[in-house]
């Protein structure tokens, strides 16, 4: 190992099935490789947060807590990473503190060493009281940029955006391409300026959507990056990240040699390559490169929303026209960077507005919310007109969002009653009470995830019957078609 290596954070258990499976990847497929995962040698693992945590009750019939709690266990010598969403946790609006709060100590205590606390407008005000917690509770506060491209967005505004994130006590700067859009010359460039003028450690995430994710990681070094994020290539490209692998073998014999063993990662790629069989169903069936992200700087997972949605409108000849509107929303939007849950108020009026035949013409209650400043301060101006059409005269509002909610701790807790056994169970329901309630009734009567698991193989066996007849119908009577983009829109992608 050199005397400067670049580290590795390995993302296959939390945002590469995210991102490649729908977050259908279920806790017993991770043992086959925690152990050795542990033996690598990464700086960190991502194994929670995101869309990992309502998708395990949800789709999996399984607890998120115990599934932090077994790979902590499997883990042992591994810095384990989450995804925090600042004020909105693991959600998709906006808690109240107590409830940050609980969920950070639990966080923390059930096996979270590093933070990575991020806001969809980059609005610091919703991430410091997380940022205050994880620090309070020993946790790696790694406060993050949610990088895009705007006229309001340049590498000045993110390098003071740092600044006053190391100003407010973070550990260390994550800069997060949730869409694949940064350049190699703008990674050089960005990470150097955060290392000159912030002066924290910084670690770079990307996606290889636009297909310049491994070319930006390898800027990204030449400039001093400390940590980039990649997946073993077994789970690595299209909307996941670059593979760990190829960067390794990129870096090997350089003053930035990674010193991880090249054999003992190939075995744990071949060992994941056979679990991703298992989930063939849920593929996110975006193809290695989709330039679209460029275009319109759409990120993959928002791609597959739209594509179900318009599918099942019958409306697929719409699809360009959605996305040119896109851009167009955002801008009157003030801007924000398309992650969640910015990415789905845009896509959802873009659609609309294309959808009516009227622009704004319908309005849904997120976006008047979001107008309302309910989700935070965006980063430039809202067209004046769209927001007479959202809100009329109200004046949005000007403070920190979670000032204006009650406590939610104590009324959590009293509402799910004997059907919480832990703190953590209230935590489940405080976030998602819909989910949570069921999961936690069929725990009661020992059901668990059989049910769901069940269907999931039943859909993969059916999945697997209907190529077999098509491979052989086609083998019959071979005709060249086209074939259709298959994809699925299911909650859990593309939620970064």
């Amino acid at each position: 190992m050199s005397e400067n290596p670049v580290m590795i954070c390995e993302t296959l258990l939390r945002d590469a099935h995210q991102s490649l499976l729908a977050t259908r990847m279920r806790t017993q497929d991770m043992l086959c490789v925690a152990a050795q995962m542990d033996q690598i040698g990464y700086w960190s693992a991502e194994v929670w947060g995101g869309a990992t945590f309502d998708s395990a009750m949800r789709f999996l019939g399984e607890d998120p807590w115990e599934r932090l709690r077994i790979l902590r266990r499997e883990m042992p010598n591994t810095r384990l990473q989450m995804l925090l969403r600042g004020q909105n946790i693991v959600g998709y609006k906006h808690y109240p503190d107590d409830i940050v709060e609980h969920f950070v100590v639990a966080a923390k205590r059930n096996g979270i060493d590093v933070f990575r606390i991020f806001d969809a407008l980059n609005d610091i005000r919703n991430m410091e009281y997380a940022m205050k917690i994880a620090k309070r509770e020993g946790g790696h506060v790694q406060a993050t940029i949610s990088y895009t491209t705007s006229p309001v967005h340049d590498i000045p505004s993110f390098v003071k955006m740092g600044r006053e994130l190391a100003d407010r006590g973070a550990d260390s700067i994550c800069i997060k391409d949730m869409a694949g859009l940064i350049t190699p010359y703008a990674a050089y460039e960005l990470v150097a300026a955060l290392k000159k003028d912030v002066g924290l450690p910084v670690q770079l995430h990307t996606h290889y959507t636009s297909g310049m994710g491994t070319a930006a990681l390898l800027k990204a070094a030449e400039a001093g990056v400390d940590v980039i994020d990649t997946a073993i290539s077994s789970l690595s490209l299209s909307t996941s990240q670059p593979p760990t692998e190829t960067l390794v073998a990129c870096l090997k014999g350089t003053e930035r040699d990674t010193g991880l063993d090249l054999n003992k990662l190939a075995d744990i790629s071949r060992c994941m390559a056979e679990v991703r069989k298992k989930y063939a169903s849920f593929e996110a069936g975006i193809s290695a490169v989709d330039v679209n992200v460029l275009q319109f700087q759409v990120p993959g997972g928002m791609l597959s929303n739209l594509v179900s949605q318009l599918r099942q409108q019958g409306a697929m000849d719409r699809y360009y026209d959605v996305l040119d509107e896109i851009p167009r929303v955002r801008a009157e939007m003030g801007y924000p960077p398309l992650v969640t849950p910015s990415s789905q108020i845009v896509g959802t009026q873009a659609t609309l507005n294309v959808m009516m035949g009227e622009r704004y013409k319908v309005i849904p209650e997120e976006v008047k919310q979001y107008i309302r400043g309910c989700y935070g301060k965006p980063p430039a101006p809202i067209d004046p007109e769209v927001q007479r059409k959202a809100i009329g005269d109200e004046q949005p509002i000007t403070c920190r969002p979670a000032d204006l909610l009650s406590p939610g701790w104590e009324k959590a807790k009293a509402e799910i009653g004997d059907l919480a056994k832990s703190e953590e169970d209230i935590l489940s329901y405080a976030l998602f009470p819909q989910i949570a309630r069921p999961f936690l009734e069929r725990r009661v009567k020992g059901l668990g995830g059989k049910e769901e698991y069940a269907a999931a193989i039943a859909a993969m066996l059916i999945q697997q019957a209907e190529a077999k007849a098509s491979k052989a119908k086609t083998a019959a009577a071979p005709v060249i078609t086209a074939t259709p983009w298959k994809t699925a829109w299911r909650p859990g992608r593309g939620g970064r």
